[in-house]
């Protein structure tokens, strides 16, 4: 379990592969590439990542 604020990977991703890493925060979510910590992240809105997650949710 992770909590707010703390950089995660997607439970479905393997180890060792390409992909994106979220923290969820108060205001929102910040997402960040995996392999390019260093050039910062993009941030959404609670609603802009509630709207995106219920969309991933919906196509399960």
């Amino acid at each position: 379990m992770t909590t707010a604020g703390e950089w995660h990977k997607s439970t479905y991703s393997p180890n060792g592969s390409n992909c994106v890493e979220a923290r969820e925060h108060n205001g929102g979510a910040d997402v960040r590439d995996t392999q390019n910590r260093e050039l910062g992240h993009l941030s959404f809105k609670s609603t802009e990542w509630s709207a995106l997650l219920g969309v991933v949710a919906s196509a399960k």
